[in-house]
C-alpha cells in the first residue's frame, strides 16, 4: 500500500496540482518501507505525471494553432533536452514538461531525461532519510 500511496502522490505532484511527493516518500521510508520499491514507485509516478504536462503542452499547441514565441523557441533550442534533467523542480519542472510537449520534443527522450532527473532526486532523498 505504501508504494501505491507514494506512486499516487508523485504522479499528482508532477502535474500542475500542488502536492508533495517528498513528504509521502519520506513517511513511507520512516515507516520501514522498502527503499528500492518506494524510490521506483515515486520515480515512475512522477515521470508519468510529467507526461501529463507534456501531453497538455502538445494539446495546447494544437488548440492554439502552434504559434511560436521567438524567445521561448530560442531558449528551447539552446537548453531544451538538457533542461529536462531539472524537471523535478517545483513549478519550473511543470513548465519545462509542458513546453517540451508544446515543442513536440521526442517523447522517448523526454521520458529518459525526466525519469533520470526525478529518479536521482528520489534516490538522494531516500539516502538522506535513511542516514
Amino acid at each position: 500500500m505504501d508504494a501505491l500511496a507514494v506512486f499516487t502522490a508523485a504522479l499528482l505532484a508532477a502535474t500542475w496540482i500542488p502536492a508533495s511527493s517528498e513528504a509521502v516518500l519520506a513517511g513511507a521510508l520512516v515507516a520501514g518501507g522498502a527503499a528500492p520499491l518506494l524510490v521506483a514507485s515515486a520515480t515512475l509516478g512522477n515521470t508519468l505525471g510529467g507526461l501529463v504536462n507534456y501531453g497538455l503542452g502538445r494539446a495546447a499547441r494544437r488548440a492554439l494553432g502552434g504559434r511560436e514565441h521567438a524567445r521561448a523557441a530560442r531558449l528551447w533550442a539552446r537548453w531544451g533536452g538538457a533542461s529536462l534533467l531539472l524537471a523535478w523542480m517545483p513549478l519550473v519542472g511543470d513548465a519545462l514538461c509542458t513546453f517540451a510537449g508544446w515543442q513536440r520534443y521526442d517523447a522517448a527522450r523526454f521520458v529518459v531525461l525526466t525519469g533520470l532527473g526525478r529518479g536521482l532526486r528520489y534516490l538522494v532523498l531516500a539516502l538522506a532519510v535513511q542516514m
